[in-house]
């Protein structure tokens, strides 16, 4: 009898054994979550607690003191696991405090153990501790049972009761059975056995149950972690397409800004090019009527054929300025001389400056060059420069002027346009750069914004500031380009 129970006691370490070794896995996966190290150590020490009595009539019977003392580790560390499931742990003294109980349970029992007929009293030692953790593990689980669905808590919760009332029946069998007082566990009685194995068995049973517990939570996790990287895809799906409505819609914001533009410099830019036109028309009518009388000299011949190629060269530096900054071309970063792009626009709004009496002034580092857009930039240029216009249209002062400085400070390249007119109202400030913000009578409010994002784009950024003495400047700072 007495090596059949030994062989069932090592028969029970392994197969906890085993159960500890499939914890690995899982605990691998939540390494991050130190409350998870409880659950394979209660399995460790029911393993090395059930091991111990297999081996402790062949080795030395101080293994049933560790046996015992493992046995009350192995519950503590299940109760633990519990409370941290509950959202409760101990703090690091608490820890402490209540694993020097089976230290201090197991220093009596062995005591008692070397003591004769004392069976009785060890007994109730080991299973009236045992008993309390398993009653408090219960209570524990009924509370976590409250605010989890999962069907695996019930059936713990009921295995976790049947150990109890397996080893209260138990308890109370052999304190008050029949028969000798210092025997050992090996020889009980039947009744006693049978609840002793039922207890045992309940527990190897509960340590499965945790392990189906802790996979089924693993399982749902990663279906919410599934569920959430759907949903994370479908959103960033939906913010890429977001993003592309919203390029499609700054890019015919875009047109329409140059629409406006385009209409508003109409005039001034046709009666530009009626000058050069009409010029060549009044020479090629006179190089005609020369040629018809036969009176055409060669001096005369080549100043008119001089003036049709100055005027026509006129013109087409007039086209070619439009045509960069209203062709619409791929939009792509390149080294610009600031110097050309500032050329470039005035030659576009020259009608307009004439027109309006309009003096420019130039301090331009002709060596200053930019990582930019031309087409961009130049648009931004002819937002900054037109509303400069319409301002000193709008003032009524006879001194009319516009500033334009570009210079190198520090590693950022600063270009400004200012003029001398009555500036920004203070109630406008804060709005000037939100899109269809506008002070004027006629427009759209896309101009300002559109700079500002265009500017963004290229890592800048565009300011407004008082001029000392009335009127406005607007800065645009470029980041630094980088080294080639």
């Amino acid at each position: 009898m007495e090596l059949a129970n030994q062989i069932f006691f090592v028969i029970f370490s392994l197969i906890a054994f085993a159960l500890l070794l499939s914890t690995i896995p899982q605990f691998q996966v939540n390494r991050e979550n130190l409350p998870s190290v409880y659950w394979p150590l209660s399995i460790g020490f029911y393993s090395l607690c059930c091991f111990s009595f297999g081996i402790a009539l062949w080795v030395n019977k101080f293994f049933l003191t560790v046996a015992n003392t493992s046995l009350i580790i192995s519950a503590i560390a299940l109760l633990l696991f519990y409370r941290n499931l509950n959202g409760r742990p101990f703090n690091k003294i608490q820890t402490i405090l209540v694993f020097t109980v089976p230290i201090i349970v197991g220093f009596f029992y062995d005591g008692l153990r070397v003591a004769p007929n004392t069976f009785q009293q060890r007994v109730a030692l080991i299973t009236g501790f045992q008993e309390f953790f398993l009653a408090w593990q219960a209570w524990e689980l009924k509370k976590y049972s409250q605010k989890d669905t999962s069907r695996i808590i019930p059936w713990l919760l009921a295995l976790t009761l049947f150990t109890l009332l397996g080893n209260m029946l138990r308890t109370f069998r052999i304190l008050t059975g029949d028969g000798p007082t210092n025997i050992f566990l090996y020889v009980e009685d039947g009744w006693a056995l049978a609840l002793r194995w039922f207890v045992y068995a309940s527990n190897i049973l509960a340590f499965m149950a945790i392990g189906i517990f802790k996979v089924e939570a693993q399982l749902i996790q990663e279906h919410q972690i599934s569920n959430a990287l759907e949903r994370v895809q479908a959103d960033n799906q939906k913010i890429t397409e977001l993003l592309k409505e919203k390029e499609r819609l700054i890019y015919g914001l875009m047109k329409a800004n140059k629409t406006a533009a385009t209409g508003a410099l109409s005039a001034s830019i046709a009666h530009e090019l009626n000058q050069p036109l009409g010029a060549s028309n009044l020479n090629i009518q006179y190089l005609k009527m020369k040629l018809e009388k036969g009176a055409l000299n060669p001096e005369l011949g080549k100043e008119i054929l001089d003036s049709l190629e100055q005027d026509n060269q006129r013109a087409a530096t007039i086209v070619k300025s439009l045509r960069s900054i209203f062709t619409e071309v791929e939009v792509r970063p390149q080294r610009l001389q600031v110097g050309e792009l500032i050329s470039r626009v005035l030659d576009i709004v020259k009608p307009e400056l004439k027109a309006k009496n309009i003096q420019i002034q130039l301090r331009v580092d002709e060596r200053l060059v930019i990582e930019a857009n031309s087409a961009e930039v130049e648009q931004v240029l002819l937002n900054l420069i037109n509303n400069a216009i319409q301002a000193l249209a709008n003032s009524g002062r006879l001194a009319r002027r516009i500033s334009i400085e570009a210079r190198q400070v520090g590693d950022v390249t600063q270009l400004s346009v200012a003029d001398n007119g009555d500036g920004v109202d203070h109630e406008y400030r804060p709005h000037l750069f939100e899109l269809l913000s506008t002070t004027k009578q006629t427009g759209m409010g896309l101009g300002l914004w559109l700079c500002k994002h265009i500017i963004t784009r290229y890592g800048g950024k565009i300011l407004y500031e008082d001029v000392p003495g009335g009127g406005a400047r607007f800065t645009v700072e470029f980041p630094p380009r980088p080294n080639y």
